[in-house]
């Protein structure tokens, strides 16, 4: 029998998923992490029209739609002051691909990846299978990301660094100075710079600010999606923005692994892009309220936990047994340890869920550390 590469057995199934699959169906999910808003109904309507009128029958353009692509250009000029050519973006079924075709274009067999850790599982994953080297780098106090811990990891065989703002799975916002930092570093080593941008607009405290903004060569690729910002998971809709040659080359990994996104997603995203953005600032809203409520109830269970300021996710220390305690109390919660080997002794709680079912997790949680605990 044919054996399996060694890049593929570098890789299991995410723990995220694991614990999902070990816990009961009628459980309350704090390990999910999409919203549970609907998806914009000017969204719906634009891919139901288009579907209706044959017009998302074909393949679109190997980069997507032309009016996608300068809907999302319009939305970098609006949000981020961003001069974005549409010819540099590519649409990607989801942020997810949108990271795997910047890693396959640009990391060759040994070469390294600074990536965060605790950090968003698909990082080391995606760069064992693009050939290359994961090389976790611990995070601050508060969970951020040190560009200085970053510079001092860069080595010669360094392809490139991730940058992850608003954060999976800390929430935790980089400052201004930071991503000027990181623009820096990219310069400054010739190394690249992967921008994972997907939680843009679920930030409470701060701001966001893209390392694009500050570099003054080529090395920045940004991703982003609809997922997040729109409550569009399920439609699969990136997207890259990056200069002309890496656009082309991670183009090369895209047309033989996708051909296009998906082309009614695509008309979704069009309109949620372009479209009014009131559910923007009402989703922020309530997962601000969601947060507040979360980091009160840990709190008053004893578990220390920086403040999120954005994403929807708190990551607190837990004792040990706590996370077995609270999935067989009927909580799903994500061990830390899912995401790198300095998340261990904390867990990673999403609140993208309703107040109410919050509160309930929260009177589980306490009981469940004060069992642990005695």
């Amino acid at each position: 029998m044919t054996e399996f590469s060694r890049r593929v057995e570098q890789v299991s199934i995410s723990g995220i998923r694991e614990v999902f699959e070990a816990a009961d169906e009628d459980a309350i999910n704090l390990g999910l992490g999409q919203p549970d808003f609907p998806t914009p109904d000017h969204a719906r309507r634009a891919a139901v029209e288009a579907i209706q009128a044959g017009e998302a029958d074909a393949y679109t353009s190997n980069k997507g739609t032309p009016e996608l692509r300068a809907a999302i250009a319009d939305k970098h000029a609006r949000d981020n002051d961003l001069d974005v050519d549409p010819e540099h973006i590519i649409a990607t079924a989801g942020g997810s691909e949108a990271l795997h075709i910047a890693l396959e274009s640009h990391v060759d067999n040994g070469q390294e990846v600074v990536i965060p850790d605790p950090g968003f599982v698909s990082y080391e994953a995606l760069t064992h299978l693009a050939g290359g080297t994961p090389r976790p780098v611990p995070l601050r106090e508060d969970l951020t990301l040190s560009p200085t811990a970053v510079e001092e990891a860069i080595t010669d065989d360094t392809a490139a660094f991730v940058v992850n703002s608003p954060a999976n799975p800390t929430g935790a916002v980089q400052s201004v100075d930071d991503m000027r930092a990181f623009a820096r570093i990219a310069d400054e080593h010739d190394v690249l710079c992967i921008s994972d941008e997907v939680y843009e607009y679920q930030i409470f405290d701060g701001e966001h600010r893209s390392p694009m903004e500050f570099a003054a060569s080529d090395n920045v690729v940004l991703v982003n999606a609809c997922s997040k910002a729109h409550s569009m998971t399920g439609w699969r809709l990136g997207w890259t923005v990056a200069a002309h040659e890496r656009t082309e080359r991670m183009l090369r990994v895209h047309q033989y692994a996708q051909a296009c996104a998906s082309a009614p997603a695509q008309y979704a995203a069009e309109a949620a892009l372009s479209g009014p953005q009131d559910h923007v600032a009402q989703m922020r809203e309530a997962f601000r309220e969601r947060r507040d409520v979360l980091l009160d109830g840990l709190a008053d269970a004893g578990l220390p936990c920086p403040t999120p300021q954005g994403a929807f996710y708190a990551m607190p220390q837990v004792p040990e047994g706590w996370v077995d305690e609270v999935i067989d109390r009927g909580v799903v919660v994500v061990p830390g340890s899912a995401f790198g080997e300095h998340g261990a002794g904390s867990a990673r709680i999403s609140y993208a869920t309703d107040v109410g079912t919050i509160k309930t997790a929260v009177e589980i949680i306490d009981a469940a550390t004060a069992a642990v605990r005695s």
